[in-house]
C-alpha cells in the first residue's frame, strides 16, 4: 500500500477574467475547484494509474470536508486527522494575463494532532511506501520530517521525499527510497549553477552518496534524469510543445515513478514518471503515451489493465 502526507492540504478556487482591475468589482468568466496538496496530487495520480493509496494529513472545518470528500470521490482511501479549530486553507489563483494567487495560511495544528498522525504512521506494514511531500506549515516542529523517517528508520517502508534544501539534506542519513528535487533544487543544495545534463547527473550523485537509494532529477522540457540505486544512469526526454498548466507535474511524476516501479523496473518507472509529469491531467493514457513514445505500439496497450507488465 501507498500512503501519501499531505500536512496542509488546500481547496484551490481558480478563476479566469479577461482583465482583472485592482480596486474594482471584477467579475469572473469561468471558475474551477480542486482539492489538493502535493501528498492529495500524488494520490489523484496514483488512483488514475490504477494504484490504491491511502491519504494521510490534516484537515478543519468545512473546507476539510469538502477536500476529505473530493478525494475519497476519486476513489482514494482517506484517513485524515480532524482537527477541532480552524479550516483547511483556500488558495485563490486568478488567472488574467498575468497570474495572481493568494494561498491561506492553514489551521494551527497542536501537538496532540501529530501524535494522531504518527499513531496511523505506526501501522504501515514492511513493503509499504510512504510518500512525504511539499513544505512544512508554521505550527508543525521545522524537523517533522526527521521525525518520521527516525521513527521509520530500520523497518521495510520505502519512503519517499520530494522537498527542497535543508528539509531534503536532513533526511538522507536515513536512506529514502526515492528523492525528486528539480534541477534548480539540485543547484541550490550545493549553490551551484548547473548548466548541462552532466553536472545534473555529477551533483545528483552527490546526493546518492549522501544516502538515498534513488535519485529523480526533474528538468521541465529537458525531461528528467534518474541515478538508480543499482548504481546506473537513466535520462529520459520529452515531447516538445506548449506548456498550459505545470501545476502538480512534479507530483505526478512522483506518482508515475511509484507505479512503474511497482509493475516494471527502474527504466520503465522513469518513463512512467517523466510521461506523467508532462502530461499530468491525461494519466488514464500514460501507458499508452509511454509505449508509443519509448518503444511499443499503441495498440498493444490499449488492451492491458494499469496493472499489468508491459
Amino acid at each position: 500500500m501507498v500512503y501519501t502526507v499531505t500536512f496542509n492540504p488546500a481547496v484551490d478556487y481558480i478563476v479566469h477574467t479577461k482583465q482583472l482591475t485592482p480596486g474594482a468589482t471584477n467579475r469572473s468568466d469561468s471558475e474551477e475547484i480542486y482539492f489538493g496538496g502535493k501528498g492529495i496530487n500524488v494520490s489523484i495520480v496514483l488512483s488514475e494509474l490504477g494504484m490504491k493509496s491511502k491519504a494521510l494529513g490534516f484537515v478543519a472545518g468545512f473546507t476539510g470536508e469538502a477536500i476529505e470528500k473530493g478525494v475519497t470521490e476519486k476513489g482514494i482511501d482517506a484517513d485524515f486527522v480532524h482537527l477541532t479549530e480552524g479550516f483547511s486553507r483556500i488558495n485563490v489563483k486568478i488567472k488574467s494575463g498575468e497570474e495572481t494567487e493568494l494561498n491561506g495560511q492553514g489551521p494551527r495544528i497542536p501537538d496532540e494532532a501529530v501524535e494522531q498522525l504518527f499513531t496511523k504512521l505506526d501501522e504501515l506494514k514492511d513493503g509499504d511506501t510512504l510518500v512525504l511531500a511539499g513544505s512544512i506549515p508554521s505550527s508543525l516542529p521545522s524537523d517533522i520530517y526527521e521525525r518520521i523517517l527516525a521513527r521509520l528508520d530500520g523497518r521495510n517502508i520505502r519512503t519517499v521525499v520530494d522537498a527542497t534544501k535543508d528539509l531534503l539534506v536532513k533526511v538522507l542519513k536515513y536512506k529514502p527510497f526515492l528523492i525528486k528535487p528539480n534541477n534548480f533544487e539540485l543547484g541550490e543544495i550545493f549553490g551551484v549553477e548547473l548548466r548541462n545534463t552532466d553536472e545534473i547527473i555529477e551533483y545528483a550523485g552527490k546526493l546518492r552518496e549522501m544516502g538515498a537509494r534513488n535519485v529523480l532529477i526533474s528538468m521541465a522540457g529537458d525531461g528528467a534524469v534518474l541515478l538508480d540505486e543499482t548504481g546506473k544512469t537513466h535520462v529520459c526526454g520529452v515531447c516538445r510543445g506548449t506548456v498550459k498548466n505545470s501545476v502538480g507535474a512534479g507530483d505526478s511524476m512522483v506518482a508515475g515513478f511509484i507505479a512503474g516501479c511497482e509493475r516494471v523496473d527502474y527504466e520503465y518507472a522513469l518513463k512512467l514518471g517523466t510521461a506523467a509529469g508532462e502530461k499530468p491531467h491525461h494519466v488514464l493514457r500514460m501507458h499508452v503515451y509511454v509505449a508509443a513514445v519509448y518503444g511499443g505500439h499503441p495498440e498493444t496497450m490499449l488492451g492491458k489493465l494499469p496493472g499489468q507488465r508491459v
